[in-house]
């Protein structure tokens, strides 16, 4: 009897922490495949044949729809250079080149994943509207008010995220995305 007692002690602890950990998962999205570069986060994977389960079942749940293998790559970035979370009461500099794109875009994202709402109905920049430097390279400035040049307005929100999405790219698996250069967000005026 204490044989019997002590594997439905066993199933139910396994069933509630298989439960859970495929909550978590899919409560966080994109756990597995992940690679990282210069505070930019990729999953190369997600729109893929060879995505992982879980990460199937977020998008299921979601209703988000990735980039396909062969149409880009899509990277998250939730902090700015200095490891610390975007905020929207600050102003940010996103500064640098991208990665080889025939097109790229950069949005602005409320942790939801929701377009943030602002007076200039701007959530978005791309690479053939975008004032650049001599050397090719762009700022884009980041804040809840109004700049001179590349100016991409947010919201007052408590914290933010930037996807910037490469279409028509040549980099596509984990090892080429360990070796690029991505742009920098720098840190300009917290109010």
């Amino acid at each position: 009897m204490r044989l019997l007692l002590d594997i439905a002690i066993a199933i139910i602890i396994a069933t509630g922490l298989g439960f859970f950990s495929a909550w978590y998962a899919i409560d966080r999205g994109f756990v597995f495949g992940r690679v990282s570069v210069s505070g930019w986060t990729a999953w190369p994977n997600a729109g893929s044949q060879s995505a992982d389960p879980y990460s199937i079942a977020m998008l299921a749940r979601t209703g988000e729809v990735p980039l396909g293998a062969g149409e880009g790559m899509a990277f998250t970035a939730e902090t700015d250079k200095t490891g610390h979370p975007l905020l929207g009461r600050c102003d940010y500099r996103v500064s640098g080149q991208t990665p080889s794109a025939r097109l790229w875009t950069l949005t602005a994202y409320d942790l939801a994943g929701h377009l943030m709402t602002n007076a200039a109905h701007r959530q978005a920049f791309h690479s053939r509207e975008l004032l650049r430097r001599a050397d090719g390279g762009f700022d884009i400035t980041l804040s809840t008010s109004v700049k001179p040049g590349n100016w991409l307005p947010i919201a007052p929100v408590d914290r933010f995220k930037l996807v910037l999405r490469l279409y028509d790219t040549p980099v596509t698996t984990a090892s080429q995305i360990a070796g690029l250069t991505m742009p920098e967000i720098i840190p300009e005026r917290c109010g």
